[in-house]
């Protein structure tokens, strides 16, 4: 599991020519460590010279694990389901019964696998706006990790983006596209959000 593995592992399977883990876990992780940075930076907003925001840190810190292990899981989730398109690609078509079947199986396989993909925007875009609040009380020697914040999100979201538009490409269900749809829109406008935050911290860093 990606979540136990070390990391030179998880490279190696990534590097290989093994259907998973892919770009969604890729994109999940990156969404982890965002969440991760900005627990560190709650972590060391703390003691006398920040007691009057020690307590609203301490929640973002906590709400930040919590995201990243959501992350953690959407990751483990989209290398799993990956596997079960994989299998789906894989049923024989031989006759137009077996097609048929294996049509339907690969596109409930293929709405099924982007579910961790949303699951991506949205701990993306948490974290996004955990790091909003955090930067005007948090420790400003640790700031310029808020701007790695900003873009580990935005790579997380772009990930999960581009991934989300080949599944709805790929989906013949109407329903099923339209709510995709709006976890693109949602990844879009975040990814400006996270560029706007990242220029932010860059003009506070250097004024």
């Amino acid at each position: 599991m990606i979540s136990t593995e070390t990391v030179t592992n998880y490279l190696e399977r990534l590097a290989s020519r093994a259907p998973a883990p892919g770009g969604g876990a890729a994109g999940a992780l990156h969404a982890a460590q965002a969440a991760a940075l900005v627990s560190m930076v709650a972590e060391f907003t703390s003691g006398p010279r920040y007691a009057e925001v020690q307590a609203q840190a301490a929640g973002i810190a906590e709400e930040a694990k919590k995201q990243m292990r959501e992350a953690l899981f959407a990751a483990e989730e989209d290398e799993r389901l990956f596997g079960l398109l994989s299998t789906a690609y894989a049923l024989p078509k031989d006759t137009e019964e077996q097609k048929a079947s294996r049509r339907e199986a690969i596109n409930r396989a293929t709405i099924d696998a982007a579910a961790p993909l949303v699951a991506t925007v949205e701990v993306a875009s948490g974290v996004i706006r955990l790091a909003q609040e955090l930067l005007p009380i948090g420790n400003r020697s640790v700031s310029s990790d808020v701007a790695a914040v900003a873009e580990a999100a935005r790579a997380a979201l772009g990930t999960a983006l581009v991934t989300l538009e080949m599944n709805i490409a790929a989906i013949k269900d109407q329903a099923e596209r339209e709510q995709l749809s709006r976890a693109t829109g949602q990844a879009s406008e975040m990814i400006g959000l996270a560029e706007e935050l990242s220029t932010a911290v860059r003009s506070a860093v250097s004024a």
